[in-house]
C-alpha cells in the first residue's frame, strides 16, 4: 500500500523560490532551529502560526543578522513565490506606490504576513546555493557528475540548481531529517534541539511539509499536495498517523517520505526525454548547430508546464501562444537571435546566450540571466537577477529591485519602451501594474558584486523605442507608465529635428530628378548603416520563411 504513493520535489521552490546566490553566513539549519522555536515562544506577538514582516524583520536584523533590505527581499521572494491572486497584488502595488515616505512604506507592510513553518521551509531550501568546502576541495561541489541535468543534446548541462529536479531530490533525500526537526514542536525536541525516536510530529507540519513535496495515488492523473494522501487509510500504519493526538510519528514518516520519494515527473528531466517537440524555430543552413525546442505536457492546471529551448542560431523566432501561458522557459546558448515570446509567462531563466535580443511577455515570478554575453533583455516582470553577465542591457518594468550577484561587469539598466496589443492584459493576468518602478534602483546582493561601478543607468542620449514587429489584436497602444522624463525629452528632441529635416527637404525645391537622386542616396546611407549594426540581419529574419520550412505552430 505504501508504494500506492508516490511523491515527488515541487518544482517552484527550487525554480524560483531558491535565490541563486550562497545563503547569508547565518541562515543555516543551525540558526533556523533557534528561530523556529523563537516564533513559536512568540506566539502571541505576530510570529506564529504566521510570521508578520515586523516580527521579521527583528528576527533577521537582530538574531540572522541581516540587513533590511536582504530581510525584505527574502520575505518579499516567499510571496511572490505562493503569490496573492492577480487582483490582490494590483491591490498591494497600488497601495506600495501612493506611499510618500518610507515611514508610510514601512506602515504598509507592516500589515504584511506569512505562513511562519512554510517559510523557515523556504529558508532553508536556500541551503541549495550554499557552497561546501570540503566538496570544492574533492573537485564534487559543482558541476558534479552526480547532479548534471541532460540538456536537450541528451549530454549533460550541469550548471542551473535551480532547474535541476535530481539535485532538488537529491537536496531533499539528505536533509530530510533535518526540515522535519525544523517542523517539529518544541517539546518534540531534545536539550540539543534535535528529534529523538518518540518525536511526533504535528498535521500542521505535514501540511506546511506540502510547500516542498506533492504526489499522486497509483495511476491517479490527480496530483495532490503532500497532507492529503498522507491522510489515506492506506497511509497510517506506514506514517505512523494517529487519528486522536492528529500527530505522526517522526521516525515512521520519515521512513514513509524515504521510500516514496521518487523524480518529478512534471520535471525538466522528463520534459527533455520525453516531452513534446516544437517546431517553432528554422534550421539555419551552413551550421552544424539544431535549434531545440521541447515542452512539457500540460498534465494538470496545478502545475506550470515548462518550455525548453537551446541553440537558436541567427534568426527570429516570435511567438504568442497557450503552449507559454503560465509557463517556466528556459532558453540556453542561443547566439546572434531575436526572441520574442509574447504571453504571459510564469518565470524565464536566460543562460549562455550571446548577441541576441530577448523581448518576453510579462513574467509574473522571476527573470534570471546568467553567464550571457552582450544580450538585451526588453521585459515586465515581478524580479530581475543577473549574475556572471557582460555588457548586458535590460529593459524593464519591475516592482521589485533588481538583483545584482556575483560576477556581472558592464550592466546597463533602461526603462521599458515597448509595446504590443495585448501587453496590458497579459500584465493584469500576472498581476503586475505600471507603478511602483524600480527599474533604476538595483540592489547588490553578493559581496562580490558590492562595486557600483558594474551598473550604470543607460544615458538618455544612447536611449531609443523599440518597435515589435507584428501585428495582435488588442488594445494597448502606447509603453505602460509612459517614459521618465529625461528619456521622453531626447525622443522628443530627435522627433524635432526629424521635423526640421522633413520641412528643410521640402523647401529646398529640388527637381524630380533632384529628389529621386537624393532619395538614393538617403537608402544607399540607410542601407550601409543597417549593414554596420548588424540590423539588417534583423530585418531578412522577419521575412516569412519558405512554406516548407515555415515556423510551426503550438
Amino acid at each position: 500500500m505504501a508504494a500506492a504513493v508516490r511523491l515527488w520535489v515541487r518544482t517552484e521552490p527550487f525554480l524560483v523560490g531558491a535565490l541563486p546566490a550562497p545563503p547569508p553566513a547565518r541562515l543555516t539549519p543551525h540558526y533556523l532551529r533557534k528561530v523556529a522555536a523563537y516564533a513559536r515562544a512568540r506566539a502571541d506577538q505576530g510570529c506564529f502560526p504566521r510570521l508578520r514582516w515586523p516580527c521579521w524583520r527583528h528576527i533577521a536584523c537582530g538574531k540572522l543578522q541581516l540587513s533590511r533590505d536582504i530581510a525584505w527581499l527574502y520575505f518579499e521572494l516567499f510571496r511572490g513565490l505562493l503569490g496573492p491572486a492577480p487582483p490582490l497584488r494590483l491591490r498591494w502595488a497600488e497601495a506600495e506606490a501612493a506611499c510618500a515616505s518610507a515611514e508610510e512604506l514601512e506602515r504598509e507592510r507592516s500589515k504584511l504576513s506569512v505562513d511562519t513553518l512554510q517559510f523557515l521551509l523556504f529558508l532553508y531550501v536556500q541551503q541549495l546555493h550554499k557552497v561546501s568546502l570540503r566538496r570544492s576541495l574533492l573537485g564534487d561541489e559543482w558541476p558534479s557528475p552526480r547532479t548534471k541535468s541532460p540538456s536537450l543534446t541528451g549530454k549533460s548541462a550541469g550548471g542551473n540548481k535551480n532547474w535541476n529536479d535530481q539535485e532538488h531530490l537529491a537536496f531533499v533525500q539528505s536533509h530530510l531529517l533535518d526540515i522535519l526537526e525544523l517542523l517539529l514542536e518544541p517539546e518534540q525536541l531534545s536539550a540539543s534541539s534535535h528529534s529523538s525516536c518518540s518525536s511526533l510530529v504535528s498535521f500542521e507540519a505535514v501540511c506546511a511539509l506540502s510547500f516542498l513535496l506533492e504526489g499522486t495515488v497509483s495511476s491517479s492523473g490527480t496530483v495532490r499536495p503532500l497532507h492529503e494522501l498522507a491522510l489515506r487509510q492506506p497511509c497510517h500504519g506506514h506514517n505512523g498517523f494517529s487519528k486522536g493526538s492528529r500527530t505522526f510519528s517522526l521516525p515512521k514518516l520519515e521512513s514513509w517520505l524515504r521510500s516514496s520519494l521518487t523524480a518529478n515527473p512534471l520535471g525538466m528531466t522528463v520534459c527533455l526525454k520525453a516531452g513534446r517537440k516544437l517546431a517553432w524555430a528554422q534550421q539555419v543552413e551552413g551550421t552544424t548547430r539544431r535549434a531545440k525546442i521541447a515542452c512539457s505536457a500540460r498534465v494538470v492546471p496545478e502545475v506550470s508546464p515548462m518550455v525548453i529551448m537551446s541553440q537558436v542560431y541567427r534568426q527570429t523566432l516570435a511567438k504568442s501562444s497557450d503552449t507559454l501561458v503560465g509557463a517556466h522557459v528556459r532558453i540556453h546558448r542561443c547566439n546572434e537571435s531575436f526572441i520574442y515570446l509574447l504571453s504571459p509567462l510564469r518565470s524565464v531563466t536566460i543562460e549562455k546566450c550571446r548577441n541576441s535580443t530577448f523581448v518576453l511577455g510579462p513574467v509574473g515570478t522571476s527573470v534570471h540571466v546568467q553567464s550571457c554575453d552582450n544580450i538585451k533583455v526588453i521585459v515586465v516582470c515581478h524580479r530581475l537577477s543577473l549574475s556572471s553577465t557582460t555588457g548586458c542591457t535590460f529593459h524593464t518594468l519591475t516592482p521589485t529591485q533588481p538583483l545584482i550577484l556575483s560576477g556581472n561587469q558592464a550592466v546597463s539598466f533602461a526603462p521599458f519602451h515597448t509595446h504590443y496589443p495585448m501587453l496590458e492584459d497579459h500584465m493584469a493576468q500576472v498581476g503586475l501594474a505600471t507603478l511602483p518602478n524600480y527599474w533604476d534602483s538595483p540592489m547588490l546582493v553578493c559581496r562580490d558584486s558590492g562595486d557600483m561601478n558594474v551598473f550604470r543607468l543607460l544615458p538618455p542620449s544612447d536611449f531609443y523605442t523599440f518597435v515589435i514587429p507584428f501585428e495582435m489584436e488588442g488594445d494597448t497602444t502606447e509603453t505602460p507608465g509612459g517614459l521618465p522624463q529625461e528619456y521622453q525629452e531626447v525622443l522628443n528632441q530627435r522627433e524635432q529635428k526629424v521635423q526640421a529635416w522633413q520641412r528643410m527637404v521640402r523647401e529646398a525645391g529640388l527637381t524630380r530628378d533632384q529628389r529621386k537622386q537624393f532619395q538614393a542616396v538617403v537608402e544607399n546611407k540607410f542601407y550601409e548603416w543597417l549593414v554596420q549594426t548588424g540590423n539588417r540581419q534583423q530585418l531578412d529574419s522577419l521575412v516569412p520563411p519558405a512554406l516548407g520550412s515555415k515556423q510551426a505552430a503550438g
